[in-house]
């Protein structure tokens, strides 16, 4: 395979010393050494040819068994050495001490077309960070995360990638829900694909520990290669490197919330440096719009990541990498004034990102207040996020009364609708209407506009579901239809209309549509 292949993590970061792959606590080092595991009987269920693209892997090279070999960990490219990156991180609001690449294991870089990608696998086996796990995934998960991952890059949403999806031939033992009923599940391993896979918890971890120069090292190592844009390492450098992280983190959560996505566990080892989502686990979109909904069981008691909560815990969060970083600049002030800056841009943005959602453009110092109406009103009785939104582009000034017609296919009881649910909704369209007057767009203007921020297909949990139910009975067409329907989320691709609806009543209370687990 002819890959431009360049190792600038591995030679220019101290490594372990310690070369056995034993579960250990690794000081003084960003990565240890991890080779993949050998599997049983490996296959390719689907690539992404866009990113085999992006990575200059030819048309032939895709379909060769050293592809399939490489991109599940049964064979090495030459002069390649696999690795595992140590990091730490807060889970639910607790220092976890050392965490790190558990189950996912770097291959190498490759530059391509002047952008240089990590390629890891997931799933491929122990780590000295794997603690009492096996380093492995299963088939269940590993659908959520190819199909979830490419999904969102069509959204128009930050995320890192995904290149192929494969079984590994192996049955690996699964808790799904942490109730004591472990079952055989398909191995699968995907392989992932970023810029870098560094997390707020690569740079907790030194702090931690007291290890500054390790720190410095590692920040220094960011800056040259994912920010060289802000100058050479110096303290005002090091500023400015938070700031953006600072602008990327919330950027992305505000999409996040345009969407409709919960990602369910933004514990800081979750949480890209570069602004990214990442680790696609117990993730879930919006079906009923509610503020205090999370897919997480492992979250149910305190909600702590439900959806209205992700832009207060992106900026928890900011706080630790801020703590972290703070050895380096040795001065709060700057570090204050950057989190005080979140606050307020995420009430700028927020504000414009929900307007761009009801097609207005001009100012009006009363648009907060439509906003808060129309979300008292989503909460009267469930009401389908996607559907609501996407629908409401029908609207046509001067259609007032005819709002709540436009809109009704995405309340899922209807029969609850009272009279009192009604008039309210009636109320809310004609502040609606009202508003619309002022806005010098034509309806179809208007209307082309919201389609393009407000989808109409997302990865609902129930479809994902479906693909899995699929593709453990041998079945995988599932996941390429579906791969193929969230390319282009926007588009109205009438002949996928099956798509753009509700979440049936037989997904409301299953596992894996409504409730899902860390246990993947």
């Amino acid at each position: 395979m002819n890959l431009n292949l360049k190792h600038t993590f591995t030679e220019e970061l101290p490594a372990d010393s310690i070369l056995e792959n034993s579960r250990r606590q690794v000081k003084e080092a960003c990565f240890s050494n991890a080779i993949p595991k050998q599997t049983k009987a490996p296959e390719i269920l689907h690539i992404s040819k866009e990113m085999v693209t992006a990575l200059g892997i030819s048309e032939s090279e895709m379909s060769s068994e050293l592809f399939t070999r490489v991109f599940t960990g049964n064979d090495l490219l030459p002069n390649t050495k696999p690795y595992a990156m140590c990091y730490g991180g807060h889970q639910f609001g607790n220092w976890a001490g050392q965490l790190g690449d558990g189950r996912a294991i770097n291959l190498f870089e490759v530059e391509h077309n002047n952008t240089q990608w990590t390629v890891q696998l997931k799933g491929a086996g122990e780590t000295p960070y794997s603690r009492s796990a096996d380093g492995l995934a299963v088939l269940r998960s590993s659908i959520r995360e190819y199909l979830c991952s490419e999904a969102m890059f069509h959204l128009g949403v930050p995320t890192t990638r995904a290149l192929s999806l494969a079984l590994s031939g192996d049955d690996v033992l699964r808790d799904m829900l942490y109730d004591g009923n472990s079952d055989y599940e398909k191995g699968a391993i995907v392989s992932r694909i970023s810029p870098s896979f560094l997390r707020f918890g690569s740079y907790e971890i030194f702090a931690a520990r007291q290890d500054h120069k390790t720190l410095k090292t590692l920040v220094d190592y960011t800056i040259k290669h994912h920010f060289s844009y802000l100058g050479s390492p110096s303290k005002e450098t090091y500023i400015k490197f938070f700031t953006e992280v600072s602008e990327r983190t919330l950027q992305m959560i505000i999409h996040w919330q345009r969407v409709g996505f919960v990602h369910g566990v933004m514990n800081t080892d979750n949480m890209s440096i570069l602004g990214l989502t990442i680790d696609y686990g117990p993730y879930g979109w919006l079906e009923g719009f509610d503020f205090g909904w999370t897919p997480n069981t492992t979250d149910s008691q305190h909600k702590r990541y439900r959806f209205g909560n992700q832009p207060n815990i992106g900026l928890w969060n900011l706080y630790q990498l801020a703590n972290a970083l703070y050895p380096l600049i040795e001065e709060t002030e700057p570090l204050e004034t950057i989190l005080e800056r979140y606050k307020t841009d995420f009430e700028t943005k927020s504000l414009q990102m929900m307007k761009s959602k009801l097609g207005i453009e001009t100012i009006d110092d009363k648009d907060h207040l439509l906003i808060q109406a129309l979300e008292d009103a989503l909460f009267l009785t469930e009401t389908d996020m996607t559907i609501f939104f996407r629908n409401l582009s029908n609207f046509k000034k001067g259609d007032s009364k005819k709002g709540i017609d436009i809109t009704k296919d995405s309340f899922y009881l209807p029969n609850e609708v009272s009279d009192k649910i009604d008039q309210q909704w009636s109320d809310w369209f004609e502040r609606y209407d009202f508003r619309l007057e002022k806005e010098p767009a034509s309806d179809e203007e208007r209307q082309s506009k919201m389609n393009a921020v407000n989808p109409k297909y997302v990865l609902r949990n129930y479809m994902a579901q479906l693909a899995i139910d699929a593709a453990n009975k041998g079945d995988y067409k599932l996941i390429d239809e579906l791969f193929q329907l969230l390319k282009q989320p926007y588009a109205e691709q009438p002949e996928n209309e099956k798509w753009f609806a509700k979440r049936p009543d037989w997904a409301r209370h299953k596992v894996g549509c409504s409730m899902l687990s860390c246990s993947s």
